[in-house]
């Protein structure tokens, strides 16, 4: 009897169309939309020379100090500048012209010891231009300390000069992954989630179509000579065949074809993937089971529920999983769509799995009650007359 009732249970889910819509393609096509709007933000990010120009004239070619400093940042495919050299009035109307941000004006060297002996001409304030003064903020305060060194100490000299071509850094940066960060897929791991939980319609149906008091299918149910927990775990079973896989058929489209990166934890993603469909699937059964309006009112609700948690996690505003963990952190271990957004990107990026099976094992909490609460409430409705 369980295998009649879940293939013909099987066969009526196939032909819902607006359930097949939702829950499979509506994800596909706002996946493409997502790879449209974000795939060129990475490369936005790269960083590109910014265009100077400096007055060439006595005083700069006689501080040869600086002019070989300016030159060595402005060679090589990973250099700091676009170095022009040019007049004063040529400089002026290129920065009209706004093919430069700034152009550098180098005092008389003979009054090398004046307030500002290299100064910074500029159009507007903005990003490129706090580069520039940083540079050369930089370099007059290494060449006032190598002045003074040599006035205290000048047989220092020579040493001196050879530990500035040997700077060193003593800080050094550790990632926690070999993996590279990249914010942008948290828009397409909440995309996940999101569709995960989609598979709430499906168990909202099946909570629906055993109510006898919302449709006549659930009253001729309701008197069929078949055990009520029988035919809910049979019809529970076909909805959660077929959303799984149409969640495998959403990963393969975004790994094979979107390129989104998953890591190479390909085993973990899978497990992932079918525990928060299980968990998007009873999650939808509570709330049908909880909620004893119209299935208008029930759909109203667990978009609601969804949506919200979407929004918490990060999909429509990325800044926001990050004021939630800092503002509200209990709110981020409270919501399931973050706890599964979580964990992909834990798999993607962090060598340990620590905080991965702290997100895994609250889910899986969440999802037992989910299923135990909706056991609960139905096992106990009666109904006076069908």
């Amino acid at each position: 009897m369980f295998v009649h009732i879940f293939r013909y249970r099987l066969r009526c889910l196939l032909r819902d169309k607006e359930t097949f819509f939702w829950t499979l393609l509506f994800p596909l096509l706002l996946a493409v939309f997502f790879h449209l709007a974000f795939s060129n933000l990475s490369k936005a990010e790269v960083f590109k020379p910014i265009n100077i120009a400096v007055v060439d004239d006595a005083n700069y070619q006689n501080h040869h100090s600086f002019k070989r400093a300016l030159e060595e940042v402005s060679q090589g495919d990973d250099r700091l500048f676009n170095l022009a050299t040019a007049s004063r009035g040529r400089c002026d109307q290129l920065l009209d012209n706004n093919s430069i941000d700034g152009y550098i004006l180098v005092e008389n060297i003979e009054n090398i010891n004046a307030e500002k002996p290299i100064r910074l001409v500029v159009k507007r304030s903005g990003f490129n231009q706090n580069i520039i003064k940083s540079f050369i903020d930089s370099y007059l305060q290494t060449e006032s300390a190598v002045k003074t060194i040599i006035q205290v100490n000048p047989t220092k000299q020579q040493q001196l000069l050879n530990s500035l071509d040997e700077r060193k850094q003593y800080l050094t940066e550790v990632s926690a992954s070999r993996a590279e960060p990249d914010n942008i897929l948290n828009y397409f791991y909440t995309l996940i989630a999101m569709a995960c939980f989609y598979g709430s319609f499906l168990g909202m149906r099946e909570i629906t179509d055993i109510q006898a008091d919302i449709s006549a299918l659930a009253a001729r149910v309701n008197t069929a000579p078949v055990h009520k927990l029988k035919a809910f775990l049979s019809s529970m079973s076909a909805s959660l065949l077929i959303h799984l896989t149409e969640m495998l058929l959403l990963l393969i489209f975004l790994r094979f074809v979107l390129q989104v990166d998953f890591g190479s934890r390909t085993g973990l993603v899978l497990l992932t993937t079918i525990i928060g469909s299980l968990a998007g699937v009873s999650f939808g059964a509570f709330i049908s089971a909880l909620v004893k309006k119209s299935e208008g009112v029930k759909i109203a609700v667990l978009l609601g529920v969804i949506m919200t948690g979407c929004f918490l996690a990060g999909m429509m505003y990325q800044n926001m999983k990050y004021i939630v963990s800092q503002k509200a952190p209990l709110l981020s271990y409270l919501n399931p769509v973050n706890l599964l957004t979580d964990a992909f990107y834990c798999l993607y990026y962090y060598d340990s799995l620590s905080r991965y099976a702290l997100n895994m094992g609250i889910l899986c909490i969440f999802t037992i009650f989910f299923c135990l609460a909706t056991y609960s409430i139905i096992r106990r409705r009666r109904y006076a007359s069908l």
